[in-house]
């Protein structure tokens, strides 16, 4: 790490930095200019503690860390792509944009499975639907708890798709791993910590929501708590993120496809849905996204919208599914997937 000194420290005051340097386990080198000095710091950065402990000396004007604090999902650490293999056979991370389609809400099975027959047929190769719904208002639908899940569960059986279905408490993770495929960690709970190490000791692939404010490095290092839980079957999902703008529900933060593939090797997921709150602007974002190079997509499609318990505005018609998945194959191929 880089330590700059404040203007005209002493040599006493320099000499009680290195001190403190050195006591932190690490070995400095002063560099002395006209008006300032630099410190440079060699040793193992990622105990936070100790950039907080240097920052807060008073001879010290700013510290900069050289080494990134994630570790296990940084590709520095492992290089080549991971991929991550569902229970029908479909690879997230590999040549093909996996699609992930389905009703923001399960409300009965007759809506559940007409979906998911549909969107099976269209091509997308796993199911997502909420059995549990975090609403912003506890006046609103909260989902059909375990019914639900046995209703994906259903139609698992029925279509061949996967199902991805949101973990919103610690006390359901061993239920609903039980029943889901993967489990979607949601953007109010992406910084809810023993959350994320209860979903990543199921063992099930954890889809990790960017969270509402969250910056791309608190993001990484929350995804780290998956993998230093043993379970390597990590994807980072964007989902949009709060900003000034009111035209759209959220703020669809696309450059998080180059900057997760250049940072980390876990794959990235884009949520359109979510990230626009409105179905005539999916379609776009989606191609967006492909020609990007996402690894998979999570859209929310249902037979009829405008009668949704919830979120109908940003979900797409069976129809308009099928179409857009029709109009993303040039899309896909431009950035040489399939």
């Amino acid at each position: 790490m880089i330590i700059v000194l404040r203007p005209k420290a002493s040599k006493k005051e320099e000499s009680a930095v290195l001190a403190e340097i050195r006591r932190l386990g690490y070995r400095p080198h002063a560099m002395r200019g006209v008006a300032r000095t630099v410190i440079g710091a060699i040793g193992d950065e990622r105990t936070h503690h100790t950039l907080e402990t240097l920052t807060a000396l008073p001879q010290v004007e700013s510290v900069m860390p050289i080494q990134k604090r994630f570790k296990l999902v940084s590709r520095e650490a492992h290089p080549a792509n991971s991929t991550i293999t569902l229970p029908n056979g479909c690879v997230i991370g590999g040549k093909e944009i996996v699609v992930m389609a389905g009703p923001c809400s399960v409300e009965s099975e007759k809506q559940l499975m007409i979906t998911a027959e549909a969107v099976a047929k269209a091509g997308a190769k796993v199911l997502r639907g909420g059995a549990f719904k975090p609403r912003t208002s506890p006046y609103e639908f909260q989902g059909l708890g375990e019914k639900g899940l046995k209703l994906l569960a259903k139609a698992r059986k029925q279509t061949g798709l996967s199902i991805i279905t949101e973990l919103l408490s610690e006390d359901h993770a061993e239920m609903v791993a039980e029943y889901a495929d993967v489990l979607q960690i949601g953007t109010r709970n992406a910084q809810n910590f023993q959350l994320l190490i209860a979903a990543a000791k199921t063992g099930k692939p954890v889809l990790l929501k960017r969270g509402l404010a969250m910056k791309i490095e608190e993001w990484l290092l929350a995804g780290e708590y998956i993998l230093s839980n043993n379970n390597p079957g990590l994807m980072f999902c964007e989902r949009g993120i709060r900003t000034f703008e009111t035209y759209t529900r959220n703020t669809l933060d696309l450059s998080t496809i180059p900057i997760i593939k250049k940072e980390s090797h876990c794959p990235i997921v884009i949520d359109p849905s979510q990230g626009a709150g409105r179905a005539d602007l999916v379609v776009a974002m989606c191609k967006g996204a492909a020609a990007m190079g996402v690894d998979a997509l999570l859209i929310e499609v249902h037979p009829n919208p405008k009668e949704a318990w919830s979120d109908g505005a940003q979900q797409l018609t069976l129809e308009g599914f099928a179409q857009l998945m029709r109009d993303l194959k040039p899309f896909a191929a431009a950035a040489g997937r399939s």
